[in-house]
């Protein structure tokens, strides 16, 4: 029995199975944590937000990072995870100091975008856990690795019972 002709619906299911930094859909899907606490949960997008959806602050983004060349990107992009906050951004500055930088144009898109809960707060709120990040220099997984050696005593099972939600 000859194979089935391939449908256009197969390619665009393909195209599903690939992970990128970024995904053109009907509109652009950032990759970033797969999970986490749920204080954290709502921050990656109003970091993404805060720097998108404001023409200020999507140029101020790009007044930080429009000079790396691609060789430069990449080396960041692969530094980063084995390094956080101490990898080194083109121009010899520190990670951490690049990224309170990037929160600090975030913060002031959303407040210029002014999407206003029923309290009267801007999205700006949802950025407190990336500031407590770059403030104490201490990753997710910094803390993590600090409660696995020290109060967990080695016992990984502890991550259950506190971080599930």
């Amino acid at each position: 029995m000859p194979a089935e002709k391939p449908r256009r619906t197969d390619w665009v299911d393909h195209r599903s199975t690939a992970f990128p930094e970024v995904r053109l859909k009907s509109f652009l899907e950032m990759r970033g944590a797969d999970g986490g606490r749920w204080s954290r949960i709502c921050a990656l997008p109003a970091l993404w937000g805060g720097l998108l959806y404001d023409d200020g602050a999507l140029d101020a983004a790009w007044d930080l990072v429009g000079h790396w060349t691609i060789e430069e990107r990449e080396q960041l992009r692969r530094q980063v995870p084995r390094l956080a906050l101490d990898a080194t951004v083109p121009g010899g500055r520190s990670m951490r100091d690049f990224a309170g930088e990037v929160l600090d144009v975030a913060s002031a898109g959303l407040t210029r975008r002014a999407r206003l809960s029923s309290a009267g707060d801007n999205e700006g709120g949802f950025l407190d856990p990336l500031h407590d990040v770059v403030a104490t220099g201490m990753t997710p997984a910094d803390r993590l690795l600090l409660k696995y050696h020290d109060e967990w005593d080695r016992d990984v099972s502890h991550i259950y019972e506190e971080y599930s939600f």
